[in-house]
């Protein structure tokens, strides 16, 4: 079973800067995509921002300008910068990995809360 490990999260001031990591817990072949979802209690879970084996990036539009997704497909670790962070940026974070079998895999998310 692959696992996820999220670090990065933590407590920054507007206007900050964080930087998210997920590594899968072992070798792990056929990733379509990886990325970043975020969730506030109660609500649903949004996309942030993914990118497929092929480099190709996708983002929540109130992110776009602010946050940089990457991967490193040789250790299957995608990366999240998220500068000019936001008070309404705090959620929690999860990592998300879809294979090309199309099985959805999360991490267990990392806080993120932004202070004003």
């Amino acid at each position: 079973q692959v696992q996820l490990v999220e670090s990065g999260g933590g407590l920054v001031q507007a206007g900050g800067s964080l930087r998210l990591s997920c590594a899968a817990s072992e070798t792990f072949f056929g990733i379509d995509a990886m990325g970043w979802y975020r969730q506030a209690p109660g609500k649903q879970r949004e996309l942030v921002a993914d990118i497929t084996s092929g480099g190709n990036t996708n983002y929540l539009d109130s992110v776009k300008g602010r946050f940089i997704i990457s991967r490193d497909n040789a250790k299957n670790t995608v990366y999240l910068q998220m500068n000019s962070l936001k008070p309404e940026d705090t959620f929690v974070y999860y990592c998300h990995l879809r294979s090309i079998r199309g099985i959805d895999y999360w991490g267990k998310g990392t806080l993120v809360t932004v202070s004003s």
